[in-house]
């Protein structure tokens, strides 16, 4: 692992972090994945505008997952 590529939380939002609920974190970070993955379809879809809608679909969820699907 290589340290000096960490991101470390600032301390206050940690702060804000640790007040809210484990649902209020998760609709965070569902949030971020949502975006992420929006982001993404958009990048392929101008890189590889031959793509069907499912081959698009698939990629995505190949690099969404690190590979794993």
């Amino acid at each position: 692992m290589d340290i000096s590529r960490m991101e470390v939380v600032d301390d206050l939002m940690g702060d804000i972090l640790r007040r809210k609920s484990p649902l209020e974190r998760l609709e965070i970070a569902f949030g971020l994945w949502r975006s992420a993955r929006y982001q993404l379809v958009t990048i392929l879809r101008g890189l590889h505008p031959d793509w069907d809608e499912n081959t698009l679909q698939r990629e995505v969820s190949r690099r969404m997952s690190h590979g794993a699907t």
